[in-house]
């Protein structure tokens, strides 16, 4: 592992899709602390140290989030850090049960990194090459980190 402490940030609300991807995780040996916000709102309170929450530093290495969530979805979390400087550059991968291209379109403007769709699981992936795709990129990314 480098000398710079890395991260994962987990947005999502479904407590069954949180245990899932620290299973997965856990499936392939990845050891990176896994931080969770339950909502775009409680992320970005998370990433600037707002409203109560500490700030993650260093910033996460990698965000994985949920397009559909109470207070704040993830299309207009990723719009907000997208716009702060300090944030904009973070890889965000995109987890969700929508496979509308809709989403895939919106998320694309707002240069998502990749685009899962659940569940998440890194044994068997779903035939869709874009799915293949960010999964294989996902895990380089993590791989280059630890």
């Amino acid at each position: 592992m480098s000398d710079k402490a890395v991260n994962i940030l987990l947005v999502e609300d479904d407590y069954l899709d949180i245990m899932n991807v620290e299973r997965e995780l856990s499936k392939i040996n990845v050891s990176l602390p896994l931080l969770v916000a339950r909502n775009g709102r409680e992320a970005l309170n998370m990433l600037r140290g707002t409203e109560g929450a500490e700030k993650i530093s260093p910033a996460p290495s990698v965000i994985l989030l949920d397009i559909n969530m109470p207070k704040m979805n993830g299309l207009e979390f990723l719009a907000e850090i997208r716009r702060e400087p300090e944030f904009s550059h973070i890889p965000v991968f995109i987890m969700t049960t929508s496979n509308e291209e809709v989403d895939r379109m919106a998320a694309q403007r707002l240069n998502v990194t990749g685009y899962i769709v659940k569940p998440l699981t890194f044994d068997s992936f779903e035939k869709s090459h874009s799915s293949l795709d960010s999964f294989s990129l996902f895990l380089d990314l993590i791989k280059l980190k630890q």
